[in-house]
Parts: structure tokens; C-alpha cells; sequence
């Protein structure tokens, strides 16, 4: 850049003149637009998307309406109180929010065994919804012969008592097991790679935790109630909860064509 002196400039052209050759600003270079942010588009799980916002809905509108259930169900599974044998009795005398529970435990839990098979790559049918409904159609068949069944029994042996404070403890904990799953349900529908895989073992142990404080509370209060020897306890387990279950999982690996 050279200035000659025969002609003059003013001090802004002059300025402008500088910063438009100076080697670091570029004024003279030709502008360049910064490039578009790329957008990502998930398609696919809008279904599972609105189905976990009902759920999430569903469980605060519950304890929006009943919060002296929500409260009493806490305290007596936690046994942060001495008064079990109220609470229960309190807890027994309100059947629509118990109702409600029990259908909200099939929901969450027919989704989250959704999840499990399709994890181990046990889905018979290759769709999602389909293998979501049979699930939770399956979990209220297997739980609504287990309490015709229970009844029936304690009928038989005129052990009625036994029956329902059995019966009354495996639907509390599957309450619970409903309630603590919501936040694996949104991970495992949403997340990838190492979130994920931590979620689902979490979410194994947490299962797998509840179902052996099941056992647990149960034949502590078989035992308050009725000798109970914790061999025939353990056989009990043995036949009635855990056969059933390797049944069902046979016959996916029998009847439908799976690679486990």
C-alpha cells in the first residue's frame, strides 16, 4: 500500500485503508458464512415418548389425589413405623387407589419386561407395541390366577389370614416395583452406550432386590402366623415363582423362532 502525497486523505479513509490491507483483520477478504449446525432427527419413539409422559402424568395425578395412600404405602414398606398392623388394616380399606396401583404396576412393568426381551433379543414378534401388550396382558393373567389361586388355597386350609397377608404383601412390593421403575423406563427407551448399559443392570439389581424382600416379608409373616419350616418355604419359591418363569421362558425359545 503506498499513499500519495499530492493527494490527500482524510483520516478515515485512511483508517479504513489500513485495517482493509492489515494482514491479521482480512476486511478485504471475502466473507465467509459460518456453516449450519447439523440438526438430528430421531424418528420413531414419538409413541414411546407419549406413553412414558402418561405414565409420569398417571403416577402424579395418584399421589395428587391420594396422598395419605401414597404416604401409609411408603412408611409400611420402608417400616419407618411401628404401627404395621394399622397401616395395613388402613391400607386394606382403601381399594380404588390400590385398584389404580395394580394397574399402574402392569403398565410399567409390561414395558420394562418390553425392554428385557428386546435386549436379549427375545422378541417373537418383531414389533415393539405387540410385544408390549402381551406382556402386560401376560403379568395380569400370571398375577390374577396367583391371587385366585392364594384365595382358594387359604379357603382349602382354612388359612384365609395367611392367604391375604401374602397376598397383601406381593401386591404392595409390586406397587413398588412400579413406582421405582419410571426412571429406568425413560433411560433404557432413551439412552445409548454406557448410560444404557449401567441403567439395565441397575435396574436388574432394583428388581431383583424388591422380588428378595418379597420373600423376605412374606415368610416373615407366614412365620408370625404359622410354623413354617424354611426348607417347605424355600421349596414353595422353588414351585410356585420361580418354575413359572423358567416355563414361560422355555416356551418363547420353544414356540417362537428366537436365538437367544
Amino acid at each position: 500500500m503506498f499513499l500519495d502525497p499530492a493527494n490527500p486523505v482524510s483520516s478515515t479513509e485512511l483508517s479504513w485503508q489500513i485495517l482493509q490491507y492489515h494482514p491479521y483483520f482480512g476486511f478485504s477478504a471475502k466473507p465467509e458464512s459460518a456453516p449450519a449446525s447439523a440438526t438430528r432427527v430421531f424418528r420413531g419413539k414419538e409413541g414411546l415418548f407419549y406413553l412414558l409422559i402418561f405414565l409420569l402424568i398417571t403416577y402424579g395425578l395418584l399421589r395428587q389425589v391420594f396422598p395419605k395412600y401414597f404416604s401409609d404405602l411408603f412408611r409400611l414398606f420402608f417400616r419407618t413405623t411401628l404401627k404395621q398392623r394399622q397401616i395395613s388394616e388402613q391400607l386394606m380399606q382403601t381399594p380404588l387407589p390400590s385398584l389404580l396401583l395394580n394397574g399402574f404396576f402392569v403398565f410399567s412393568t409390561g414395558l420394562y419386561i418390553a425392554f428385557v426381551l428386546q435386549h436379549f433379543k427375545l422378541d417373537p414378534f418383531d414389533n415393539f407395541w405387540l410385544l408390549f401388550l402381551y406382556c402386560s396382558l401376560g403379568l395380569t393373567a400370571i398375577y390374577f390366577i396367583k391371587f385366585i389361586g392364594l384365595k382358594i388355597t387359604g379357603w382349602i386350609f382354612n388359612m384365609r389370614e395367611i392367604a391375604d397377608s401374602y397376598v397383601f404383601i406381593v401386591f404392595i412390593v409390586n406397587k413398588m416395583i412400579g413406582i421405582l421403575l419410571l426412571p429406568f423406563l425413560i433411560l433404557l427407551a432413551f439412552a445409548l452406550g454406557d448410560v444404557y448399559s449401567v441403567a439395565f443392570t441397575l435396574s436388574v439389581c432394583v428388581v431383583a432386590g424388591l422380588v428378595a424382600y418379597r420373600f423376605i416379608l412374606s415368610f416373615a409373616a407366614i412365620r408370625n402366623q404359622v410354623r413354617v419350616n424354611p426348607f417347605h418355604f424355600f421349596l414353595y419359591l422353588i414351585a410356585f415363582e420361580i418354575a413359572p418363569l423358567l416355563l414361560i421362558y422355555k416356551g418363547l425359545l420353544v414356540f417362537f423362532p428366537i436365538t437367544a
